[in-house]
């Protein structure tokens, strides 16, 4: 099984104003009350100034965007604009064609909601997955928020999901696709939710901290010493 790499703290991604119902100071406020140690800002129409609220607030906050499009062409589009300027692009799924669009894209970084709509996944897209390093996102927000037969069915397709990941060894994040404050829901609540399936405590964590992975990672790689991976510019002394 793949080991998550030590690093940050679990980090939620967030619907902030005006795409959501809550600003990003409320969240951020929020979450650390829950134990998180980041929000990750799936912005659409929100343009949050990131560098003050880093210094005001008590957790970190990730610049991240959510390419929403209807067919791969636009998606496309989108993420070559979006890329140079955030440190996270995500792209949300619920098609077929959307869903393999997003991981076969090294320029992406999460697939999210791929369960969505009409959306699907199979082995070959958790392949393509594992091999372009893009993160399959587990949305348990259906799970919270709905009731009856279509809680059942997103359980069961989370379940399906969780197995395809597990035996290709892909990577993953999780979250609770918060519109507002009052939709967070802590790490443990996560847990017990998932646990309804099956899944293990350990993979929640790691679901949610693979965010902050991930911004780290992309934070490193705009840096000015940033060559390729494993190799930055550093200082050189000349021969005398």
């Amino acid at each position: 099984m793949r080991v998550a790499p030590v690093g940050p703290g679990m980090y939620e991604a967030v619907h902030a104003h005006p795409d959501g119902g809550s600003t990003v100071a409320r969240y951020a406020r929020t979450a650390a009350r829950y134990g998180f140690e980041g929000v990750v800002v799936r912005a659409r129409e929100a343009t949050p100034d990131f560098g003050r609220l880093r210094e005001a607030l008590p957790v970190d906050v990730v610049d991240a965007v959510e390419v929403v499009a209807s067919d791969p062409q636009h998606a496309s589009g989108a993420v070559g604009n979006y890329r140079p300027k955030h440190e996270l692009v995500l792209v949300r799924g619920g098609t077929p064609a959307l869903n393999r669009f997003a991981v076969e894209q090294d320029r992406v970084d999460v697939l999210t909601r791929p369960l969505a709509d009409e959306g699907d996944v199979n082995h070959v897209l958790v392949r393509a997955a594992r091999e372009h390093g893009v993160r399959i996102e587990f949305d348990f927000g259906p799970v919270l928020r709905r009731d009856g037969g279509a809680r059942v069915r997103h359980l069961q397709a989370l379940a399906k999901l969780r197995r395809l990941v597990a035996k290709y060894d892909a990577p993953y994040v999780v979250s609770a696709t918060p519109t507002s404050h009052l939709e967070l829901r802590a790490p443990r609540e996560l847990r017990a939710v998932a646990a309804e399936v099956g899944f293990d405590p350990e993979w929640i964590d790691e679901g949610l901290a693979e965010w902050g992975h991930l911004a780290v990672r992309n934070r490193e790689r705009r840096s000015e010493s940033f060559i390729a991976p494993g190799v930055k510019r550093g200082p050189y002394e000349e021969d005398a």
